[in-house]
């Protein structure tokens, strides 16, 4: 799986969830280990578990290996290893007492919005007309 598509699937997954302050680093040149690491918040430890809950299961359902979970138990932190991509999710106060984008934060990644499907009605549908009334058209007259 394209290392882009699977990112785009980690963020979708986390938005889907209402995860907050979502970031992907390209950590490429940092570490032989993976290429990405997303870092999200949530705001209580139901919300961390679910959102990490989620990306697994969007992942695991695209076919993705997913490496490795810790911290579900606790719920402050949770770390998903995908193999190239690391997801961090984490309480907000955990997250700025641990300044992980300090360390990884070498060059954010900027995702493009995903594009939309193209529906099938065209985009401003043609209005029939109405026939002319007057000299040209005729009424009918019931008996």
């Amino acid at each position: 799986m394209d290392i882009r598509t699977k990112q785009r699937a980690v963020v979708e997954a986390l938005e889907d969830v209402k995860g907050r302050d979502i970031q992907v680093f390209n950590v490429a040149r940092q570490t032989a280990y993976f290429e990405r690491v997303v870092i999200a918040s949530g705001d209580s430890n139901r919300q961390v578990n679910a959102l990490a809950a989620s990306v697994q299961t969007k992942l695991k359902a695209m076919g993705a290996r997913i490496a490795g979970v810790e911290g579900r138990r606790n719920g402050d932190w949770v770390l998903v290893d995908l193999g190239d991509i690391v997801v961090h999710v984490m309480h907000p106060a955990v997250r700025s007492h641990y300044n992980l984008e300090e360390l990884w934060g070498d060059k954010e990644v900027k995702l493009a919005p995903a594009p939309k499907p193209k529906s099938k009605r065209s985009a401003s549908p043609k209005k029939k007309k109405k026939p002319a009334r007057g000299k040209t058209a005729r009424r009918r007259s019931r008996k």
